[in-house]
């Protein structure tokens, strides 16, 4: 009885673990979740800010905000191309490891860029602005070059595989129509070969093949009769003699 129990109360326990494990994942879930769908909230609310300022402030703080709004598109959508990618073609993820490089100077900038935004004095941010244009020109360029070159490899390796496809549907189609009879060739319209012709004996017909069968005798060949006499029969010292036949 008492093992019972424990064994009962053992299976309790592992169901109870089982199901806190299930709880804690099913809510760490549900966290992420709201996290990205607040992240992407926030990010796009930012961008929709930015592009308003870009349009409605004048002079460098329009500038920074349309600097800021090229570096964050730029980034994400070279981000998204080659995450993409990497789930179907492992050799990008050497390029995801210099993007995640690349990412950390984007961040820096954008973080500076920000911290202009709200910068009163309008003469110094002038004379910076053109090093922060330089330095988001290079970051973006890097960006869109691995993004365009992520999306040529892909659309490269969908052209392959179109044109082996194209290929075997090609041989397939023509193993399909295997039945259409092929034309006779000239060869096998010609005669069927003879025999060879045997040398013409003397005396014989010219172009025969097979020697005729003679039914009459040949001078060599003598005369036989055609039934042989039966030779006389032998007598035997032990045999007796017949005896007359009576006349009576």
């Amino acid at each position: 009885m008492e093992a019972v129990i424990t064994i009962v109360a053992l299976l309790f326990v592992l169901f109870l673990a089982l199901g806190v494990y299930a709880t804690v994942k099913v809510v760490g879930a549900a966290k992420r979740g709201v996290d990205r769908t607040i992240t992407q909230a926030r990010r796009t609310v930012e961008d929709h800010t930015l592009r308003a300022k870009s349009f409605a402030q004048l002079g460098p703080a329009g500038e920074i905000a349309q600097l800021r709004l090229k570096l964050r598109t730029s980034m994400r959508a070279t981000q998204d191309a080659l995450h993409a990618g990497a789930a179907e073609d492992e050799s990008l993820k050497e390029s995801l490891g210099l993007f995640q490089r690349l990412s950390a100077h984007g961040q820096e900038l954008d973080a500076e860029l920000k911290r202009l935004e709200s910068e009163p004095d309008r003469a110094t941010l002038s004379q910076r602005l053109p090093s922060l244009r330089e330095r988001t020109e290079r970051i973006t360029a890097s960006a869109d070059s691995l993004r365009w070159a992520a999306r040529d490899r892909a659309r490269r390796f969908a052209e392959d595989d179109l044109d082996s496809l194209s290929t075997q549907i090609d041989v397939e189609a023509g193993a399909l129509r295997h039945w259409t009879t092929p034309e006779p060739s000239p060869t096998s319209q010609a005669s069927p070969a003879s025999w060879p012709e045997a040398p013409a004996a003397d005396g014989a017909t010219e172009g025969q093949t097979w020697p005729e069968t003679h039914h009459g005798h040949t001078a060599e060949e003598p005369s036989r009769p055609a039934i042989t006499p039966a030779a006389p029969r032998p007598t035997y010292p032990w045999q007796k003699k017949p005896r007359p036949e009576s006349t009576t």
